[in-house]
């Protein structure tokens, strides 16, 4: 199911990282086409303005002063190449068509072409419609027309006008295809790069995928293992019961059945315990258990829940001390905190040797904390087990068997209660040797 989950994460960030990937290059494309048809624009113009410069110089300047009064005053050239502006040398260039002609010719029909280069019929110029238009308002027009068989161009037209009013056009025009082809050379750099991105990215999706799933798997494995504890420590109890109960339907009269109930009541009581752990656990996970969030002294909370154990470890032969300040104000749930230190308490007592201590102390930390420690003389924690003394059902190799005691539950419901309060709870190697849990809480 987890494998399933990943690959569908992996998907979900290559598929978003594809559209991001492909509105990019959507706007970049269109930008770089905009910016690509402009430039030749504005190619076309400085080409056509410049050779438009040059005829209007020097050149119509000693063109007119030679020619005799009475051509002067007619409407445009006197025709041919050699007209009014006389012959021009082009710059060649393969890719772009230079002409100058006469919009509507000496008659006022048709156009007269003054000069072109030898690719201006490649690109079918000159084109009459723009070259009138830019004639008649004097300005530049810049169009795009079909060109020889259906090919689009795009076409400069810049007019000129002579000193006598006489009007010419310098046509200056390029292939759509060069725009086109600076387009397609980009599409060549971008697809290569988005499809590797896109690989990297799955690659990526899949490692950041295991990365995120991690911890639900881990909390699965934790599930699991609980699960299977808890069926555990539930089946033993049912097993002697059933065991027991099935020995008092044989011999229904038998004196000893007395003990058997006994035991049973014993049983139903362990159960009934673990059942009630199991239920603040499952609450806690949900954050459905309330906790409330309220000042109270930390130092009357520890030394009521050590009179309670009182009578308990006299009955052990464990002295029980209470070092705590007379007042210690914090902010939590005074019931969750008597909880966890009844739970510490428990715990110590269980372990410590007839004749040890357990101690039980309050102070206030610098960190703006106070601290509740329970410590104990007994053998202590090994090393290897403090980093899951608080995993649910875990004990220690000492604690193994029934009659060590608890379920494996009470630290993990201390830790859980510690935490819901904004506390925390450690455990470690005491002063003494033995084992010691600190609890912090905030201060009020």
């Amino acid at each position: 199911m987890l494998d399933r989950i990943r690959r569908r994460l992996t998907l979900g960030y290559v598929g978003i990282f594809a559209l991001i990937l492909l509105f990019i290059g959507v706007v970049a494309v269109a930008n770089f086409a905009r910016q690509a048809a402009g430039q030749q624009d504005e190619l076309l113009e400085q080409r056509a303005q410049g050779d438009a410069d040059f005829v209007a110089g020097p050149l119509m300047d000693h063109y007119q002063e030679g020619r005799d009064p009475e051509e002067r005053n007619r409407r445009g050239p006197p025709g041919g190449s050699a007209g009014l502006f006389g012959p021009f040398e082009w710059a060649t260039d393969p890719d772009l068509g230079m002409v100058a002609l006469v919009p509507g010719g000496i008659d006022g029909e048709g156009a007269t072409v003054l000069d072109s280069t030898s690719s201006a019929s490649s690109f079918g110029l000159p084109f009459e419609g723009p070259a009138r238009r830019a004639a008649e308002t004097g300005e530049t027009v810049t169009e795009t027309v079909d060109g020889p068989e259906g090919e689009m161009v795009r076409v400069a037209s810049v007019p000129v006008i002579g000193r006598d009013g006489e009007v010419a056009v310098i046509q200056a025009a390029q292939s759509r295809r060069v725009v086109r082809e600076a387009v397609g050379n980009l599409l060549l750099i971008l697809v290569p790069v988005g499809l590797g991105g896109l690989l990297l990215a799955g690659v990526g999706g899949l490692y950041m995928s295991r990365r995120a799933m991690q911890p639900a798997r881990d909390a699965l494995d934790r599930q699991r293992t609980f699960v299977a504890d808890a069926s555990h420590e539930l089946k033993t109890p049912l097993s002697l019961v059933k065991i027991n109960a099935e020995v008092m339907q044989r011999d229904p009269t038998n004196l000893e059945n007395g003990e058997i109930v006994e035991d049973q009541l014993s049983e139903i009581d362990r159960m009934d315990a673990l059942l009630s752990d199991l239920l603040v656990l499952a609450r806690l996970d949900a954050g459905r258990l309330d906790v409330e969030e309220k000042p109270f002294d930390l130092s009357v909370v520890a030394a009521e829940a050590t009179g309670r154990f009182l009578t308990r470890a006299a009955a052990e032969g464990v002295r029980l001390e209470v070092e705590v300040p007379d007042r210690l104000p914090v902010r939590g749930d005074p019931g969750s905190t008597s909880q966890i230190l009844a739970a510490l308490l428990d715990n110590a007592i269980r372990y410590t040797p007839k004749g040890g201590d357990v101690t039980v102390r309050a102070c206030q930390l610098d960190d703006d904390r106070a601290e509740a420690s329970v410590e104990d003389t007994g053998p202590g924690i090994p090393t290897e087990h403090l980093p899951r003394i608080f995993d649910r059902f875990y004990r220690a190799e000492a604690a193994r068997t029934r009659a060590g005691g608890g379920s494996g539950l009470g630290l993990s419901i201390a830790r859980a209660l510690a935490n819901a309060q904004d506390g925390d709870l450690t455990a470690g190697k005491a002063d003494g040797g033995g084992a010691a849990f600190r609890l912090k809480l905030p201060k009020q």
